[in-house]
């Protein structure tokens, strides 16, 4: 330890009463002292310990200790990466770039973190190995773990396995899952080096050790941060992801952060400050269809991970325990509801109640069932699961099941059974928006427009720390799941291999060349749609999918200095305590010109009409990173209801870096039907189109 940092424990511990009077309290202890996302530390402390230290000189803020909530192949090929050519040759498959990994730790032994070829890590970097042997090398440089998760980074839970694999997973040829999506399997950026911070265990994360997790990542030197976690409702100031977020950012750490999985209702975005990539989820064009028939010869298409291959094609008893209706848990299969039917030898109708009911197939076969039927939620209508299960099921839509509840009451002998049908490539609806991916507007900065990307995070191929088994006695050493935890580490991945190509891009440019180079249509031609197969808003897609190869070479991008979030914070009505606590220095509002959430120079614009709202004036910057003379001409989209001027309506670039300012204009003249309306803002150049969207509220709440 440094002399700085001892002084710094030694004035942390300063604070901390040596003593209590009390014997039947636990004396005070110290947990973490934080050197590079804030100034302070973590502490175990009485309520009479607190107040004594709020009276102390130096005292500036505490707040209780923060849970935070875990979000959980091809589809690199989906996005457009393709070996030996294009972006994803051309920037070295990510090679010296750091992916941090914050998460359940990992599984060292995977063929996925292989380092054979890889070249060892920068010199800069300065992270260790706690693992109990050796286990860490070129790929996996680094593995850190912190109280209540365990003695050791091991992933005894599978998330952060995951997570890691596909942000930065080596070729590993033959993966599948118990046969099914069979191929070479990969991460977004294979050559970049990997480190693990196992902050959370199988449930949650605590937030005093995401905090110290950021604040090891960021001494240790990562390049990239992958959260795959997080909560809602908490304002930046009370936010341990935005607190380190914001001092990893200010480093030049990219940040990439989970929306959540508490879709598709408004406001339920997670990791929404401005500085993260908040990364929405959505499908790519793979299923692996399980098809059930049912013996009016109706047949409804499904997926499941598990296909066996012996299931007999004779029909079966069909059964749905919903159909008691005095027990509410019924619908669901609870394992307490199925001991009081009989449901030996049937294909059982459950209702989904999350993006995990492989715990629910083994309620079923525990009750003697044969096989299942799950019928999505209402709310999450279309997207399905393709999941390891332990029996036979097909996951079904939920029209589709309320069609197969229709048929089981219409007989006194409804029969079913399940036709399994592998893996299907080329659906051309992809990409969909998941039913769970967290939805906008941002509940703490509504004018900040959040999601801000979309990316795969529906029936995930990658690397699983144990052997999955079902009732064919094979197993696999992967898995599929589903989650915003799934796409952020997808973005983690483009994040490296653009860093690896622009090493002197900011973490803002970054953002900005993968959100306006976004695709909006789907790979039908058609506007991406959300999980009920309508069009999409922007608050399920944010700028649209992510597209690698184009965030590669942007044109333009909007590009926000650290400093620059501070007029915004106070803008926010925050004090000066608030603002201090984000950014880590003395803040006086009152000297400082704040400015409103829109004038962020944010690659998208979130405008709210009030009832007696005016023209709205905005001004955006663009740095020029394309051709060195290049003309952009601007074409608008008007959302309803509002008028949408830009001056100039032409930027003419003479050198590369050149900066040029606009200004939009947004005036009001009518009140659409709907509270939200929604259009773009897009450069045109000749070789680039640089798309911004623009989200309104007409509403007083907004």
């Amino acid at each position: 330890m440094t002399t700085r940092n001892q002084d710094l424990e030694s004035y942390y511990l300063s604070f901390l009463p040596a003593t209590t009077s009390d014997s039947s309290r636990e004396a005070p202890r110290l947990i973490y002292s934080y050197r590079n996302v804030i100034t302070g530390f973590a502490a175990k402390l009485s309520l009479e310990d607190l107040k004594e230290m709020e009276k102390m000189e130096g005292f500036v803020s505490a707040r209780p200790e923060g849970i935070l909530d875990l979000y959980t192949t091809h589809s690199v090929n989906f996005m457009g990466l393709n070996q030996n050519m294009g972006f994803w040759n051309d920037s070295n498959y990510g090679k010296g770039v750091i992916i941090g990994v914050i998460d359940t730790g990992i599984f060292p032994d995977h063929p996925w973190f292989s380092d054979d070829g890889m070249p060892p890590p920068p010199t800069k970097w300065k992270g260790i190995c706690q693992f109990n042997t050796t286990k860490c090398n070129n790929k996996l440089i680094g593995a850190r773990y912190f109280r209540y998760t365990g003695n050791d980074p091991w992933d005894e839970d599978g998330h952060g396995t995951h997570t890691a694999s596909t942000a930065a997973g080596r070729f590993v040829a033959g993966a599948n899952i118990f046969g099914n999506a069979n191929g070479t399997a990969v991460g977004v950026a294979p050559l970049a080096h990997v480190a693990i911070y196992k902050a959370c265990d199988d449930i949650s994360c605590y937030g005093s050790n995401v905090l110290s997790a950021i604040d090891m990542a960021i001494e240790d030197g990562v390049d990239v941060l992958s959260i795959s976690f997080g909560n809602r409702f908490r304002e930046f100031y009370e936010d341990d992801i935005a607190l380190g977020a914001f001092s990893a950012m200010e480093r030049g750490i990219f940040v990439s952060g989970a929306a959540g999985n508490s879709g598709p209702f408004s406001f339920s975005t997670s990791n929404d400050a401005p500085w993260i990539l908040t990364v929405g989820a959505s499908t790519i064009d793979r299923k692996i269809k399980a098809t059930a028939v049912l013996g009016n010869n109706q047949e409804f298409d499904g997926e499941s991970a598990f296909q066996p291959s012996d299931f007999p094609p004779t029909l079966l008893p069909l059964t749905y325990p919903g159909n008691n209706a005095s027990d509410y848990y019924a619908i669901y299969c609870d394992p307490r509801s199925l001991n009081n039917m009989n449901v030996t030898g049937k294909i059982v109708l459950c209702k989904s109640r999350s993006t995990e009911q492989v715990d629910t197939g083994k309620a079923v076969k525990a009750a003697g069932g044969a096989a299942m039927i799950i019928m999505n939620s209402e709310y999450w209508a279309n997207t399905t699961f393709a999941e390891a299960h332990v029996l036979p099921v097909t996951h079904v839509t939920y029209a589709d099941g309320l069609k197969i509840q229709e048929y089981i009451n219409s007989t006194t002998t409804p029969t079913a059974t399940i036709v399994f049908k592998g893996t299907i490539i080329g659906n051309d609806r992809a990409p969909v928006v998941a039913g769970f991916s967290s939805r906008g507007p941002s509940y703490v900065s509504p004018r900040i427009l959040k999601p801000d990307i979309i990316g795969p995070g529906v029936n995930i191929l990658a690397a699983w720390p144990v052997s999955l088994e079902n009732n064919t006695n094979t197993n696999s050493t992967f898995n599929m799941i589903a989650g915003t935890s799934m796409s952020c580490p997808h973005l983690s991945g483009v994040a490296a291999l653009l860093k690896s190509v622009h090493p002197d891009w900011s973490p803002a440019a970054i953002k900005s060349a993968i959100m306006t180079t976004a695709d909006v249509l789907n790979l039908g031609s058609k506007l991406i749609e959300d999980e009920t197969y309508l069009p999409a808003d922007v608050f399920a897609t944010g700028a649209g999918h992510v597209n690698p190869s184009k965030a590669n070479d942007p044109g333009l991008i909007y590009d926000i200095e650290p400093s620059d979030y501070i007029p915004y914070l106070c803008g926010l009505n925050y004090t000066n305590r608030q603002v201090t606590v984000i950014v880590q220095r003395k803040v006086n509002c009152s000297e400082i010109t704040s400015i409103l959430e829109g004038q962020l120079n944010y690659p998208s614009f979130a405008i709210q009409v009030r009832s007696n709202s005016g023209a709205q004036v905005y001004s955006r910057t663009v740095t020029n990173v394309g051709q060195a003379n290049s003309t952009y001409r601007v074409d608008i989209d008007s959302p309803r209801g509002l008028d949408v001027k830009v001056e100039p309506t032409t930027l003419v670039f003479s050198e590369v870096k050149q900066k040029l300012s606009y200004q939009v204009t947004f005036t009001p003249f009518s009140r659409p039907s709907t509270i939200y309306t929604q259009g773009s803002l897009t450069w045109i150049s000749e070789n680039h189109i640089v798309r911004s969207p623009i989200a309104v509220g007409f509403s007083d709440l907004f």
